[in-house]
């Protein structure tokens, strides 16, 4: 099931389902008890937000060898996570906004898992249970930020760097499944979910060994390589099979 957080004309964004590019609006509460009313508005004539409203957003780095490889890294021995603010979020389709404090804003393509309840010390082989279902994710960075700092807030942590969505798939085998980004059309990313250095299960068991997560929460799961430069005027377009596309355009921050 497609999962979705829309506005519909001026009303109050809501939850909602998605089936054959309609959307219906769920009563309740998702990460408990719900249910679904009829999937009658099209697609076309509402606003998708960020498909969650996680209390954190936990990301893991070099989590794709090659990735480590074109930045001049090792791959790390454990995942390597750090976090980017909720306030960095924006909605698919809205604007990336290019800092004045870097000269190197870049894409990182990734898929993105969404808690489902909260989760604590879980092991590997129980993750799934805890896990409301995947999205995609473009990690914004301010490379040369990055490269400077010794700590990644910075770079990562910019209003408009955290975009993700366009919808949570409940339903979706994520152990192999293609990764592409372009840039105005452009190929930068192509790979597959199975080259991750650490699988989803044993990333949640991770994180969940050293913070709760809560429902709504959401795991940004590395990049592949391929990361590049954006400037004013790009169109960064991500796609995860069985995941949609997630657009975002880019602009010079006002």
């Amino acid at each position: 099931m497609k999962l979705v957080r829309f506005q519909y004309k001026n009303m109050p964004v809501k939850y909602g389902w998605m089936f054959e590019e309609k959307v219906g609006e769920i009563e309740g509460n998702i990460f408990g008890e719900y249910r679904r009313q009829e999937a009658n508005i099209p697609i076309q004539d509402v606003k998708l937000m960020a498909p969650s409203q996680p209390s954190k957003i936990v990301c893991v780095g070099r989590n794709y060898a090659d990735h480590a490889k074109e930045l001049g890294n090792d791959v790390p021995k454990i995942p390597l996570i750090f976090l980017k603010p909720p306030s960095s979020i924006i909605n698919p389709g809205d604007a990336i906004l290019l800092p004045p404090q870097s000269n190197q804003v870049e894409h990182e393509a990734e898929l993105v898992v969404v808690i489902g309840k909260q989760c604590r010390n879980v092991p590997a082989e129980n993750t799934r249970d805890y896990i409301l279902g995947y999205t995609i994710g473009n990690d914004v960075t301010a490379r040369d930020l990055q490269k400077t700092d010794e700590q990644w807030t910075r770079a990562k942590g910019f209003d408009t760097f955290c975009s993700f969505g366009p919808w949570i798939e409940t339903d979706l085998d994520i152990s192999d499944a293609l990764i592409t980004c372009k840039v105005s059309g452009q190929p930068r990313q192509m790979a597959s979910t199975r080259d991750m250095m650490f699988n989803v299960p044993i990333l949640v068991a991770f994180v969940s060994s050293i913070m709760t997560l809560e429902p709504g929460d959401i795991l940004f799961t590395g990049t592949p390589a391929g990361v590049g430069p954006l400037k004013a005027g790009d169109e960064v377009m991500i796609e995860i099979e069985g995941l949609g596309t997630l657009s975002n355009p880019v602009k010079t921050r006002d």
